[in-house]
């Protein structure tokens, strides 16, 4: 496994909130294409995302499945499990892209998502996908 990843996975299971910011340049870009409201620049950003998933779920932590490199490109399969405050599970998984400069990333493709449970089987999904919400009424 890479070493950055290996490094943020080490930070963020550690709840090291220094180590984990460490872990991107000044620069970063953040983009969510699923989600592009979601893009951001800058570790700051970094650091305020992480400080309240530390608070509001305390014992999460997170694991890296599979990973590969390609230049400077890292793909990275994550899994991420904890609990929140309110005793609900927190659960997302999915693929994030980093980009490397200087052992840091310096941009990310971030395909995370909640895991969704209870939503139905491969037909309903499909179902919820091309009907518009007047075809679902």
């Amino acid at each position: 496994m890479n070493s950055m990843i290996q490094r943020l996975v080490a930070a963020t299971n550690a709840h090291d909130l220094d180590a984990l910011v460490d872990c991107f340049t000044p620069d970063y870009r953040n983009e969510t294409p699923v989600h592009p409201e979601r893009n951001f620049a800058g570790r700051e950003q970094v650091r305020l995302n992480w400080e309240q998933m530390f608070h509001f779920v305390p014992d999460i932590s997170v694991r890296v499945p599979r990973c590969c490199t390609d230049g400077d490109t890292i793909w990275s399969e994550w899994e991420m499990a904890g609990t929140r405050r309110d005793g609900s599970a927190h659960h997302m998984a999915g693929v994030i892209l980093f980009g490397l400069r200087h052992r840091q990333a310096s941009w990310a493709r971030f395909y995370l998502e909640p895991v969704e449970s209870g939503g139905g089987d491969v037909n309903a999904a499909v179902q919820r996908q091309v009907q518009s919400e007047q075809g679902r009424r």
